[in-house]
């Protein structure tokens, strides 16, 4: 649909795009990235025929745009700029009107059924039609935006150029103008070429993005090849992380801010836990970076409290996490700052210890009891009121673990617990095999993020020998514990 090649231009005899080429296709969401001063904004005035090529050639459906008239041009496309102070007092309906001139004809212009109808249409889309009698100068900065896109619109152009749409707008606004775009790109095969400085929001909403560096092409591919950890440092000079989106399958970029928050007294042990017969708890003095299957806190996240919870064998789980906050903000937790588990058995019978090997040093904490020990392999035993869980195993790393650190570490700390069970003999009383573990065990992996970087957790490092040892140590005292208490 849209093609350049080649394209080279710029101002005052001077380039600031230097060969840049790329295609566009019908109902495709483009963006445009890169940092100030890289040309951007002088590409996009290229492509709406503002600023003619000195070389190269940009075409639209096989057609030189330099052989477009101006009102041809507009037909096919438009421009949303981005949103600044206006002068004049329109009304929304007025402001929005002007966008059908590219479709009138003739010297005396005049007002059909189709003007109408098209202008009607586009005030429904983008949700303006109740201030249609408002001066647009008495709109919100968001409001206002929604009228010049009604305006681009009712143009009906086949492609909709975006200067940075999103500036200036708060969260909802900036979801609800670039969903309404995304939904035109898909439903009505509008070809939306946008020009972002929010990575994130590029990546949510566009099919492919483009990374200008130094007006010439960096990067074109999908979001997940464009926006990688390298490139971003390279093109904007900043630390940045990716992670992917929790919901969608797009990549995120983490800004890194400058300072040092170490702190040299941030090792955990046994100072910090405190055991009492209705909890576990433990504080960290810094947010510790944490993988765990909590009943509140679960998956990654970053927290500073620990709770490990007494319950009866008789409780009811129909709604554990409502329950679970409840109970934590009673006792002064911020649930979104805790992991939260929880046991049937004695919270006396915890076994826990600091298990060091030389730089390397880990806090493990273990509840345990088998009494409803099963063989993941083996039961069938039919879905019914889920019971309490009964080994929760805490692993708190004096350490900054990757991600890859994380997961072996949850593998090794299950292949130890079943060691221990297989050791001990347990087994389900379902299926008379030995129990891999119990039918709704919980596991923390927490890390200071300080110190030493420990990549990986697998029983051929450090770390994986310890959390291999120290997890069959204290999870075969606590199971030993429990039974004693019972």
């Amino acid at each position: 649909m849209l093609r350049l090649d080649a394209v080279v231009g710029g101002y005052d005899g001077k380039p600031v795009i230097k060969d840049v080429s790329f295609s566009v296709s019908k109902g495709e969401f483009f963006g445009i990235l890169g940092p100030n001063g890289s040309g951007k904004t002088t590409l996009l005035k290229m492509v709406s025929g503002l600023i003619a090529c000195t070389d190269g050639s940009i075409q639209l459906n096989n057609t030189n745009i330099a052989d477009f008239s101006r009102k041809e041009l507009a037909r096919k496309m438009a421009v949303l700029p981005q949103l600044s102070a206006h002068a004049f007092s329109y009304t929304v309906r007025e402001t929005v009107a002007l966008g059908r001139y590219a479709h009138t004809r003739g010297l005396f212009q005049s007002w059909t059924t189709k003007d109408e109808e098209v202008l009607q249409m586009v005030m429904e889309q983008t949700n303006i039609t109740r201030f249609q009698h408002d001066l647009v100068e008495q709109l919100s900065g968001g409001e206002q935006q929604r009228v010049f896109l009604a305006q681009a619109l009712a143009q009906q152009p086949e492609i909709l150029l975006l200067d940075e749409p999103t500036n200036h707008l708060d969260l909802a606004y900036q979801k609800d103008l670039l969903d309404l775009l995304k939904k035109g790109a898909k439903q009505q095969g509008l070809t939306v070429i946008s020009i972002f400085h929010d990575l994130n929001l590029a990546s949510l909403y566009c099919d492919r993005l483009l990374l200008l560096h130094e007006g010439q092409t960096r990067a074109l591919d999908a979001p997940d090849g464009v926006l990688t950890e390298e490139l971003v440092k390279e093109v904007y000079q900043t630390e940045v992380k990716k992670h992917p989106h929790p919901e969608i399958a797009k990549p995120q970029m983490h800004l890194i801010p400058a300072g040092d928050d170490f702190l040299s007294d941030a090792k955990i042990d046994a100072s910090m836990l405190h055991v009492k017969k209705e909890h576990i708890t433990l504080t960290s003095k810094v947010p510790m970076r944490t993988l765990s299957s909590g009943v509140c806190g679960a998956g990654h996240g970053w927290n500073s409290y620990f709770v490990n919870r007494h319950v009866p064998r008789d409780y009811d789980c129909s709604d554990p996490e409502s329950e679970m906050r409840n109970y934590l903000e009673a006792y002064g937790f911020d649930a979104s700052l805790t992991v939260g588990m929880m046991t049937a058995v004695q919270m006396e019978g915890v076994a826990y210890g600091l298990w060091e090997k030389e730089d390397v040093s880990l806090f493990t904490v273990v509840t345990a009891g088998v009494g409803n020990a099963t063989d993941s392999t083996r039961t069938e035993a039919a879905f019914g009121k889920v019971k309490p869980g009964t080994i929760n195993i805490w692993l708190f790393v004096n350490g900054k673990l990757t991600e890859e650190a994380f997961i072996q570490a949850v593998m090794t700390a299950t292949e130890a617990k079943t060691k221990t069970l297989m050791e001990l003999g347990v087994k389900d009383s379902e299926t008379n095999t030995i129990a891999t573990g119990t039918s709704t065990d919980s596991i923390l992996v927490a890390a200071v993020q300080q110190g030493p970087v420990l990549s990986y957790a697998g029983s051929a490092t450090k770390l994986g020998q310890l959390i291999g040892k120290s997890v069959y140590t204290e999870t075969k005292k606590a199971i030993q514990r429990s039974q004693g208490l019972m």
